[in-house]
């Protein structure tokens, strides 16, 4: 055989090795960003490396897989469904601390469910492999649930936390719609002016409206 037949063989591997290799990579992003949905793009933003995110990714895949998930039983499902609708309740008269309770609540259903709750990144992260609609909605209320240890929020982020919390809860449950399979969910009509913030340091303090 040839120098050239064999130059032109060693040539057309590499360029089928390099196409496979390729189409592999393709599938790969296809199928991690069908399952994380917007935080497939946030976990490329936040490394400004798309090969490290997927790595990344599939390494969430990997934990959760290895855990012991499990569903609620129908008597958690009803006592948290009910406990949620206490918390929903006080609301009305003390957001801070409602808010602080259903970040507490949405602890223990994922203990309940089997996710490890220790460190609160780690928990975000396992949760966006099942949940990742919700995830980030749920870091933005635990950032408002934090700040409210201080007073640096007003009654209209805590209502927006709660709503949070809300989302994360009801897959957490495992429910449709919150509006009609787990007490205490039900869904807030839409109002054109749930956007508006109120700056407690300027404005005088509004009475707190229901989250819903």
């Amino acid at each position: 055989m040839s120098i050239e037949i064999i130059v032109a063989i060693i040539v057309l591997v590499a360029i089928v090795a390099g196409v496979a290799w390729w189409a592999g990579q393709r599938r790969r992003t296809d199928r991690l960003k069908e399952r994380f949905g917007p935080e497939y793009e946030r976990a490329v933003e936040s490394t400004d490396d798309r090969r490290r995110a997927e790595s990344d990714l599939e390494a969430r895949e990997e934990r959760v897989d290895a855990l012991d998930i499990r569903a609620l039983s129908g008597p958690d499902r009803a006592r948290f469904g009910e406990r949620w609708r206490v918390i929903q309740g006080l609301f009305v008269d003390d957001p801070p601390t409602a808010v602080e309770e259903a970040d507490d609540l949405i602890g223990e259903v994922m203990r309940t469910r089997g996710y490890p709750v220790a460190d609160f990144e780690q928990r975000a992260a396992d949760i966006s492999v099942d949940h990742p609609q919700v995830v980030d909605q749920y870091r933005t209320a635990h950032r408002i649930a934090e700040r409210r240890i201080t007073g640096d929020v007003d009654t209209e982020q805590l209502r927006q936390a709660f709503v949070h919390y809300r989302a994360l809860f009801a897959e957490l449950l495992e429910t449709e719609t919150p509006a009609s399979t787990s007490p205490g969910l039900e869904a807030p009509p839409s109002r054109r002016g749930d956007e508006a913030r109120v700056d407690t340091k300027t404005e005088p303090a509004e009475p707190a409206r229901r989250p819903w």
